[in-house]
């Protein structure tokens, strides 16, 4: 595929940017950068583009933010996204029912409540979208291998320290290394409680079962569309992935701790099976047929005061690693991607570039955090933690809890982070 000329025009900018980490928010803000002709270099630890794990979720405001820095990035969501089979579910998030009967005063599988959003569920392979914006990319602006361990700024320039033992120079760094950031480290200092994430309580059983065998358990309609089956202290979602060939599904527990020390390890269904012991028979059949199950432990970033010191700044998981009980996670990164290409884009020198990382700071922090705390909150609703397992209660919580995230304006936001910046320079 050739690039398109929009990412390939010579750079015009006084400065140049690194970018760390080549995921979602890496490659969505490099290409963002690029249609602004500014010089960038993304830096990647591993010897190709590639990530990890099963999908993620954009909501509508991820869709917009995509579309505001390129209408090509959300092309290439759309030729790998996964939505409802059913049309008239093309505009449902999920429906909620119960997964157990508690203690008798629930019917199981009874529905609770419909929650409706633009575009509905939507949800894509990682791998596959970032296929998809690797393929926007220029020769030259990858740098593979280069796993960042620490850096140096002295207020012209930022060195950075790899692996490997090489450095590079550069105006400014941007760290998009994800939840387990070593740029967060290094920015607010190992000994800060806020450098490094913390568990959140919950824990998740991931796996897949064949189309064919999900609508012989379930019939058509609860395995072709988005359902979350709820209970106490665990819930269950399914939706479809691979353009409705397999059913997706994550099954969450809770615990007090995590004592392992990785975040994803194989699990024994036995272990799963006494996590839902009691719940009823079609969720015990959908965990049954799980191929290639594993657990995954989920972490969160606790709020940081600042995202930026100098010309250093974070974004996406490394500013603000949520937990997915909202889907909102990896579309926050590319909110992030959106205001801050945008805003360097105003900067006319070197000078002006902590300026507006103090800008983006002061707009993107508040709503990211507010995503991190309101994510655990959902998990907790979902799991009768929060409103109980009251029908009314809980449908009244989820018709007006995603409100502020999918219906937020973030043309808005931009003029008031140019404002902000016009104030400093």
């Amino acid at each position: 595929m050739t690039v398109p000329p929009e990412f390939s025009r010579p750079s015009t900018s006084p400065f140049t940017i690194a970018v760390i980490g080549g995921g979602i928010a890496g490659l969505s803000l490099t290409l963002g950068l690029l249609q602004h002709q500014i010089s960038v270099t993304l830096y990647e630890a591993a010897s190709k583009f590639g990530e990890v794990g099963a999908g993620v979720s954009f909501g509508p405001n991820a869709s917009r933010a995509m579309k505001l820095i390129s209408p090509r990035i959300f092309e290439g969501f759309e030729n790998r996204a996964t939505r409802n089979q059913w049309e008239d579910k093309s505009q449902v998030w999920f429906d909620f029912r119960y997964g157990e009967s508690c203690g008798g005063k629930r019917t199981i599988g009874e529905k609770i409540a419909t929650l409706e959003c633009e575009g509905g569920q939507a949800s894509v392979h990682r791998a596959h979208f970032l296929d998809e914006m690797v393929q926007l990319l220029p020769d030259g602006v990858a740098k593979f291998g280069k796993r960042c361990v620490g850096y140096e700024q002295d207020g012209r320039h930022v060195v950075l320290k790899f692996s490997d033992g090489s450095t590079a120079e550069h105006s400014a760094a941007i760290g998009c290394d994800g939840i387990k950031s070593k740029m967060r480290t290094e920015l607010l200092g190992g000994d800060n409680p806020a450098s490094k994430a913390v568990y959140s309580g919950k824990y998740a059983y991931r796996g897949l079962i064949p189309m064919e065998k999900a609508e012989k358990l379930l019939g058509e309609e609860l395995a072709k569309n988005s359902q979350m089956y709820l209970g106490n202290h665990g819930h269950v979602l399914t939706f479809s992935i691979e353009k409705g060939r397999t059913m997706n599904v994550v099954a969450f527990s809770s615990s007090e701790q995590w004592e392992k020390e990785d975040w994803v390890v194989p699990m024994k269904k036995e272990d799963m099976f006494r996590d839902f012991e009691g719940w009823g028979d079609s969720v015990k059949e959908i965990l049954s047929l799980t191929e290639k199950p594993d657990i995954w432990a989920l972490f969160n970033q606790p709020h940081a005061s600042t995202y930026y010191k100098g010309n250093v700044c974070l974004i996406g998981d490394a500013a603000h690693a949520t937990t997915p009980h909202q889907g909102a996670g990896a579309g926050m990164a590319i909110e992030d991607s959106y205001i801050l290409c945008n805003l360097l884009a105003e900067v006319k020198s070197a000078k002006g570039i902590e300026a507006a990382f103090r800008a983006y700071d002061a707009v993107r922090r508040p709503r990211s955090q507010k995503l991190v705390t309101t994510s655990r909150e959902a998990g907790q609703l979902y799991e009768f933690e929060l409103e109980g397992s009251d029908p009314e209660a809980i449908r009244v919580n989820l018709l007006q809890r995603m409100d502020w995230l999918w219906k937020h304006d973030l043309t808005a936001d931009l003029a008031e982070a140019k404002e902000i910046l016009n104030k400093s320079v």
